[in-house]
């Protein structure tokens, strides 16, 4: 799950009528600092960039899963898997459980 701020920051940018590329890149962007910071496992920038990228897809940010030949198909299937997610509407959690078991 992105952290509230990063959410933030990528909806302000959609509403800035910026490009889905620019709204992904804060998804990108903080995948970069859990790395610095050794908050996963992911190691390389490559790996983050990927991570970034499926999160925006599954927050909703209208990135096309990538062309073919560009990548594996296992990868195409994973992104566009995630666009699905992304553009199903969102489940809304009931009063009884939101509030917890007493």
């Amino acid at each position: 799950m992105p952290e509230k701020k990063t959410l933030r920051r990528a909806r302000k940018a959609k509403r800035e009528g910026k490009a889905p590329s620019t709204q992904a890149g804060e998804f990108v962007r903080e995948e970069i600092e859990h790395v610095r910071r050794g908050k996963h496992g992911a190691r390389s920038t490559k790996q983050a960039i990927a991570i970034g990228l499926s999160k925006a897809r599954r927050e909703g940010v209208k990135l096309p899963p990538p062309a073919r030949g560009t990548t594996s198909e296992s990868t195409r299937k994973k992104a566009a898997a995630d666009v699905k997610r992304g553009r199903s509407a969102k489940r809304k959690q009931s009063r009884k459980s939101a509030r917890g078991h007493l």
